[in-house]
C-alpha cells in the first residue's frame, strides 16, 4: 500500500476523525496516531495533515483550543458532536463496503466458468 496522501484520497478526513476518538490531541500527535495506528503505512507530511485538520474544523467536525506547553503554543483538537455522528456514519458505511468486498473476494475465482 502506498504511504502518501494520494493513497488515502477520500479517506483521510475520516481517519483523522478516528484518531480523536480517545480524546483531544495536538496536530503532531494526530499525525503520529495515524502513522502508528496504520503500522507506519500512513506517515503523512504535516503539509497534508494540517490543511485537513483546518478543513475538518471549518466543517464543524472538530474544534481546536490553543494552549502553551513548555513555552510553545500548540493547538489541540477534539471531536464535536457533529464529528462523532459523522465518524459513526462513516464507520457503518466502511463495514458494509468491506463486508461486500470480502464476500466477493472470498468466493471462487471470477468469473465463474460453466463446465
Amino acid at each position: 500500500m502506498r504511504s502518501d496522501a494520494q493513497a488515502l484520497k477520500g479517506h483521510l478526513d475520516v481517519l483523522l476523525l478516528a484518531t480523536l476518538t480517545d480524546g483531544p490531541r495536538h496536530g503532531y500527535a494526530i499525525k503520529e496516531a495515524l502513522r502508528e495506528g496504520s503500522g507506519g503505512r500512513f506517515d503523512l507530511p504535516t503539509g497534508t495533515v494540517y490543511p485537513a485538520l483546518h478543513r475538518l474544523e471549518q466543517a464543524g467536525l472538530i474544534a481546536g483550543d490553543w494552549s502553551t506547553v513548555d513555552g510553545r503554543r500548540r493547538r489541540s483538537y477534539h471531536l464535536t458532536a457533529k464529528g462523532e455522528r459523522r465518524l459513526a456514519h462513516e464507520r457503518t458505511n466502511w463495514r458494509e463496503f468491506a463486508d461486500a468486498v470480502t464476500s466477493l473476494l472470498g468466493q471462487r475465482p471470477w468469473p465463474a466458468t460453466s463446465s
